[in-house]
């Protein structure tokens, strides 16, 4: 049973659907992050050893954006989201069964690259709703972001309580019914791209030299993603130690708060849909210098540190979701290789982000991962207000 879509877009529950089976499919990256000391342990392996499934995951996540993602374009998508999710049921049941962290190492890379699905809906959803596209895209969305952040919920309680390994097995679970709902539920849309795969893919790195709001959206976007995988990378660490000496569950409590600011996503949609995307951007990224001092001023505060989350995860995915709004009216027929390049950079600044955080936390602990940070985050607000600044130089 196939839908096809009707005069107005998607549906109401083909979003819903479309926000859930995105939501799951991307939290597949980050139930690692805080399950890291419980894998160490496991393996008898360093926390540094450990972290190095959070980088890699990310890193097989930008493989899979830059190589598959793009076929998007090309091929039917919705056969390709249901031949990764097959990829990726395999490879969670494979996860559950790894006996070293070598196999967890080389898994975590698949995992990465088959979850990239989640970015196929969101092109596939913007290209059918072009009229409110920040509105929908800000819904499904929520869906990823609520994944990304219930992640960590999920796995701390299941790790806690039942092992790490049984985090990927229950997703196994979860990847098999949203195939089946995306089966029924997802319409077909045709592609206008017939050429080879090489042209193809020259075609998406043509993309970053064509829009030059490509360009800025992905880095502003890649810098805030790397703060905010180094802050929750990092952050496990930082509440399993001294003075707060945390249990898994304990830290995936965090999650809970961070939801709460998943939920602004559609609001932000909107505000791109009216046009307010560089206010929405300038609020989002001061929101996430004000989490930043916080959590530098009072580290040792549970609750400051949960104001901080709350904050960071506002400001970024604020940024996120007004960002992917802005780069899908650039080129409807080429959403899916415009979202490669967008999302590529992206992941890149999240891999980057969690190998440097991890490197400050080795040499100088959560203070210089703040520091960090907000260095980051300074150079993303620069890169927002700088087209002003240059305006107002201009008319001097």
């Amino acid at each position: 049973m196939e839908k096809q879509i009707s005069s107005n877009g998607l549906t109401k529950v083909q979003v819903l659907i479309m926000a859930i089976a995105a939501g799951v499919c991307v939290a597949n990256i980050y139930y690692n992050q805080p399950i890291l000391k419980d894998i160490a342990s496991s393996f008898r392996v360093s926390e540094s050893e450990a972290g190095s499934v959070s980088v890699l995951s990310q890193v097989g996540y930008g493989f899979g954006l830059f190589f598959l993602i793009p076929l998007g374009d090309k091929i039917n998508k919705k056969n390709l989201i249901l031949c990764l999710l097959i990829c990726l049921f395999c490879l969670l049941i494979l996860m559950t069964f790894a006996q070293n962290i070598i196999e967890v190492w080389i898994l975590s890379v698949a995992i990465g690259i088959t979850t990239v699905s989640a970015q196929v809906i969101l092109p596939l959803a913007a290209s059918i709703d072009r009229v409110t596209t920040g509105q929908t895209v800000g819904n499904i969305f929520t869906g990823i972001l609520i994944g990304i952040l219930g992640a960590r919920v999920f796995s701390g309680y299941i790790a806690e309580w039942l092992g790490w390994r049984y985090v990927y097995g229950f997703s196994a679970v979860m990847i098999l019914i949203v195939s089946v709902l995306l089966n029924i539920y997802l319409p077909n849309v045709k592609n206008e791209f017939t050429s080879y795969y090489l042209e193809l893919l020259k075609s998406t790195l043509h993309q970053l030299k064509r829009f030059s709001l490509l360009r800025e959206a992905s880095l502003i976007s890649g810098l805030l993603f790397g703060v905010f995988c180094s802050f929750w990378t990092t952050l496990t660490f930082h509440l399993s130690g001294a003075p707060f000496h945390f249990q898994s569950d304990t830290i995936g409590m965090y999650g809970f708060v961070a939801i709460a600011g998943a939920l602004m996503a559609p609001v932000f949609g909107k505000l791109a849909d009216r046009g307010n995307s560089q206010r929405s951007l300038i609020l989002a990224v001061s929101l996430v210098i004000a989490s930043l001092v916080i959590a530098k001023i009072a580290s040792s505060s549970a609750v400051a540190i949960a104001v901080a989350v709350l904050l960071l995860d506002v400001g970024v995915q604020a940024t996120q979701v007004t960002n992917v709004a802005r780069i899908y009216t650039l080129d409807a027929q080429s959403n899916s290789r415009i979202n490669t390049v967008y999302m590529t950079i992206y992941f890149i600044g999240g891999a980057v982000g969690t190998s440097i955080g991890l490197l400050c936390w080795n040499l100088g602990g959560w203070n210089l991962v703040t520091w960090q940070m907000l260095v980051f985050t300074l150079l993303a607000f620069f890169i927002i207000v700088r087209p002003k600044i240059t305006t107002a130089r201009t008319n001097k």
